[in-house]
């Protein structure tokens, strides 16, 4: 009732214009495979302890940290590798409107169940980014229109192996090339997007600590027009900061995930934001803590970091508790 009011007074007195703001959330890994995906065979629900969080958000986007396939081969010279089921897709589209499939894990079983994840998802209506069936595709935005707000998301990956990238001609990820990252966040902006977000897949495993090339290259994707700057893969979280008066979050950690024998691994961010046309209006984490089988329950009154419009300008971070 209370959005219902504000959006009537809007139109009787906001001026021409105006869009209304838009709540986007971001969770780290999703991984779907082993302990996960064993909860999901059993017929249980490893993300039913997050509904009420994930349902409030305008939009919801998480990082697939696996393919979703029954073909495929097993990737001989890499040592860990993951296949979650297809039965994974529909519940995947329950909670999130979309995911990122630029990382390290996407290619495990080869080409093949890639594609197959492609179809999975898209039948399942999840759409994704970061990843397509030629280079064009994969360097794609996510494009997201809600409330009069045109926001472009942009997924890489910049962790081994790269013959997981995508060519002119054959599928695969979009690789963190930095000048082509520039230069899609520019043609983003060029194409009308209000807000252009890159989701980064970067940084090295178990670095509780940004590491100079992220802190470096956050830095320049935010001089090139990108609104902020979110991260992922060390599986742990690596802290935020303002740069310019604009939000970089380098790691959100796990969110999905089992086999992890370190507590960092055991939490991770799951990234709240507010948007409107000038920018970021106001965001917050809530706390995910991952039991044995890597089912993510949120935690309560724990101080995760958060902010607003004031304390982006004023470049300063707070530490809010979660609800």
């Amino acid at each position: 009732m209370r959005r219902f009011v504000a959006l009537f007074l809007c139109l009787a007195f906001c001026p021409a214009g105006y869009a209304e703001s838009v709540r986007l959330l971001f969770a780290g890994d999703i991984m779907l495979d082993d302990g996960p995906g064993r909860v999901v065979a059993a017929g249980r629900d490893p993300l039913a302890p997050f509904a009420g969080v994930l349902a409030d958000a305008d939009y919801r986007i998480g990082n697939l940290e696996t393919p979703i396939a029954n073909g495929g081969k097993a990737l001989e010279n890499k040592i860990v590798v993951f296949r979650a089921k297809p039965a994974v897709a529909p519940l995947l589209s329950r909670y999130f409107d979309a995911v990122s499939v630029a990382n390290n894990h996407s290619g495990d079983y080869g080409k093949a169940a890639f594609l197959e994840t492609l179809g999975h998802l898209d039948r399942a209506g999840v759409r994704r980014f970061g990843g397509g069936r030629n280079l064009a595709d994969a360097h794609a935005p996510l494009w997201i229109e809600k409330n009069g707000l045109r926001i472009a998301v942009l997924g890489y990956n910049e962790f081994k192996p790269r013959s997981f990238e995508a060519g002119p001609q054959t599928p695969g990820i979009a690789w963190s090339e930095d000048d082509q990252v520039i230069d899609d966040i520019r043609a983003a902006r060029a194409a009308g997007a209000d807000i252009v977000i890159p989701f980064m897949h970067w940084g090295w495993e178990r670095e509780t600590e940004p590491c100079e090339r992220q802190r470096v290259f956050a830095r320049r994707l935010i001089d090139a027009g990108a609104d902020l700057v979110v991260g992922g893969h060390p599986h742990v979280t690596q802290g935020a900061e303002y740069y310019r008066g604009r939000l970089i979050v380098y790691s959100l950690g796990n969110f999905v995930f089992d086999g992890f024998d370190f507590p960092e691994a055991q939490h991770g961010w799951v990234l709240r934001l507010t948007l409107d046309r000038q920018g970021l209006r106001a965001w917050d984490t809530v706390v995910a803590h991952m039991d044995d089988e890597g089912v993510p329950h949120p935690v309560s009154g724990v101080k995760s970091p958060c902010g607003d419009r004031a304390d982006a300008r004023a470049g300063r971070l707070r530490v809010c508790a979660n609800p």
